[in-house]
């Protein structure tokens, strides 16, 4: 099952084995109370997916479904992702592959 994010401009709709996610924020602060600077922050690793593809298309012609769905927060690789800017919202598109773990 496919999920699609809406804008006013159209709707962003995944291929295949795509994921949308909007990457979660962390803290500003470390926990021993350093305040961080948004210089020294990475990038962040983790967000949660708002839509999926319908699943990898096999050479046969079956789709193999995705492990994720809507509403999983997941951490993926740093360099994975592309970023794309809709209704002033970052948003990343990734292959499921460049997913490393489900955080439960």
């Amino acid at each position: 099952m496919s999920a699609s994010v809406k804008s006013q401009t159209g709707t962003i709709v995944p291929l295949a084995d795509r994921v949308v996610v909007q990457a979660i924020e962390e803290d500003d602060v470390t926990p021993s109370g350093i305040v961080l600077p948004d210089t020294a922050k990475e990038k962040p690793q983790k967000g949660k997916i708002i839509a999926v593809g319908p699943g990898k298309l096999t050479d046969e012609g079956t789709r193999i479904p995705l492990e994720v769905q809507v509403g999983d927060v997941v951490l993926y690789t740093k360099y994975g992702p592309t970023e794309i800017h809709l209704n002033n919202q970052e948003y990343l598109i990734l292959s499921e592959s460049d997913i490393l773990a489900i955080v439960k």
